[in-house]
C-alpha cells in the first residue's frame, strides 16, 4: 500500500539500501508489544525495537509523555536516550519504533508521517480498532512519504 506517491525506481532503491523490503519478528516479541497496547487500550503505547540485520530481537517500551496521549504519542526523552544506549551495549541498531492507534487503523497519521525521524528504522502501529482482532503493520517513512513493508513472523 502506498501512503504518498514516490516514483518505483526511488522506493526499490530506498528499500535496497536500507534492506527493508520485509521486517522479521519473532513472534514473542509481537505479542509483546500487542500486550503492551492491550494493557492501555484508551491511549497511546510507544517504544523502540533493536536488532541486527534486519532481524528484530529485543523490544524497548517507553512510556508515552504526550499531553494527549488517546491521539498522540511522544516518547520519554530519559527513557528514549536510555533505550537507545542499551541498544549500544547490546550490539544492536536501530530495527524499529512502534506505537499503537487505539481509536483508528494501523495506518500511518499526518502527524505521523510528518514527525518522522529515523528513516534508517521501520515504523510499526498497532491498532485495537479492529472487532476483536490486533492489527499489526509496518512501514517505511523517508521524506514525508510513507509505503508499508512486509512483516514476517519467525
Amino acid at each position: 500500500m502506498v501512503i504518498s506517491t514516490v516514483s518505483l525506481e526511488s522506493f526499490i532503491e530506498l528499500t535496497k539500501n536500507k534492506n527493508m523490503n520485509t521486517l522479521k519478528l519473532p513472534r514473542p516479541l509481537v505479542n509483546d508489544i500487542l500486550t503492551q497496547a492491550q494493557q492501555s487500550p484508551e491511549n497511546e503505547v510507544c517504544g523502540l525495537i533493536g536488532g541486527s540485520n534486519r532481524i528484530a530481537q529485543r523490544c524497548y517500551p517507553i512510556n508515552n509523555a504526550a499531553t494527549d496521549q488517546r491521539h498522540r504519542y511522544q516518547m520519554n526523552p530519559k527513557e528514549q536516550i536510555e533505550a537507545m544506549r542499551q541498544m549500544r551495549d547490546n550490539d544492536e541498531e536501530l530495527i524499529a519504533i512502534y506505537h499503537s492507534h487505539p481509536h483508528a487503523p494501523a495506518l500511518p497519521s499526518t502527524t505521523d508521517i510528518n514527525e518522522a525521524e529515523y528513516p534508517e528504522a521501520a515504523y510499526l502501529i498497532v491498532s485495537l480498532n479492529t472487532l476483536g482482532v490486533l492489527e499489526i503493520t509496518a512501514f517505511c517513512i523517508n521524506n514525508k512519504q510513507a509505503h508499508e513493508i512486509a512483516l514476517e513472523l519467525i
